[in-house]
């Protein structure tokens, strides 16, 4: 049962700035067929999506509201502003499988707290972008530090959620100008902008976990606390298997997040989006709550796995459920 509570209501001043177009639409909700998906937010120029003013809202409201934001935010930029490497013009040649292995010891060198692989496609790519020529995405996995993540919504969460950000996208690049050592393209990607195709669903197929409902992935070991950067590559590589402990039939019967989220946005079951049935959470309540208080973050943190003295007991709990059938 729903806890009581009274109905979270946005300011007008940031509704002035909503858009005619519904981001649930956007996002394919209620669409049998499957499509390309298309962006609905974290975009640069944020002029060229219809929220964008309320991503430009966003930023100026948490602009000046503590100096370790600010600070944060500056650390980020840095990381984006470092140099990337030449790819070398004598090509190292291995096999996929010692790529494969000498990846995982990269990754974690280069500041991944994990990593997986899994081939680029078409329906990662948002419509109106050019699918990549790379054929690997190497996906990376960066933990929060959770006490920081348990005080959402606050600064002190933004500043840690700004700060992972911008490890992974050092960690990117550092990975990528590793592989350009060695004569072969890559390409680094971090957040929280989402640049042409989509994180999420390849890092589900890359091994770091399963969407849960609160519409972010659930990592066996980090629970939802943690984010992701990725790097495009043309480097020989197998593949990595998909992950599956159980977090998504535990979805199903836990309500955790969905009783926390002060707008109500979280579905107690799955719906239909762009033809196929998932968890969802609505953007149209989500978004005005997020950008409201600091960025929110309450589902990641109240998530079971996310707490480090349950989540693994938890995946231990349903890996002893799945043996027994």
């Amino acid at each position: 049962m729903s806890r009581r509570r009274s109905a979270w209501v946005p300011s007008p001043d940031q509704m002035r700035h909503w858009p005619a177009a519904s981001g649930n639409r956007i996002n394919g909700l209620g669409e049998a067929q499957p499509r390309r998906p298309t962006v609905v937010y974290w975009q640069l120029p944020p002029e060229s999506i219809p929220h964008g003013p309320l991503q430009s809202y966003f930023y100026a409201r948490t602009a000046n509201q503590d100096p370790a934001v600010v600070e944060a935010r500056r650390e980020r930029q840095q990381a984006l502003d470092l140099p990337l490497a030449p790819v070398a013009a004598t090509r190292v040649v291995e096999d996929a499988a010692a790529w494969s292995a000498a990846l995982a010891v990269a990754a974690r060198a280069a500041g991944a707290d994990d990593a997986g692989v899994t081939a680029m496609r078409a329906e990662y790519v948002f419509a109106g972008h050019a699918v990549p020529a790379q054929p690997w995405l190497i996906v990376l996995a960066l933990a929060h530090d959770y006490p920081a993540l348990a005080a959402a919504p606050s600064s002190r969460t933004l500043v840690e959620i700004t700060r992972q950000y911008a490890r992974g996208i050092r960690s990117a690049k550092a990975l990528a100008n590793w592989i350009r050592a060695r004569g072969w393209d890559a390409q680094p990607f971090g957040g929280p902008m989402s640049g042409s195709f989509l994180m999420i669903p390849p890092a589900i197929e890359a091994g770091l976990g399963e969407l849960g409902k609160h519409g972010s992935l659930i990592h066996r070991r980090f629970g939802a606390n943690f984010r992701l950067a990725c790097v495009l590559t043309d480097l020989p590589l197998q593949p990595s298997r998909r992950d599956v402990f159980g977090g998504d039939d535990f979805c199903a019967h836990c309500r955790v997040c969905a009783d926390a989220c002060p707008p109500e946005a979280i579905a107690p079951d799955k719906q239909l989006v762009r033809g196929e049935r998932r968890w969802y959470v609505d953007f149209d309540k989500c978004l005005p709550y997020f950008n409201e208080s600091h960025g929110c973050a309450i589902c990641l943190a109240v998530c079971p796995f996310s707490r480090p003295e349950i989540g693994p007991r938890l995946v231990d709990k349903l890996a002893l459920r799945r043996s027994r059938g």
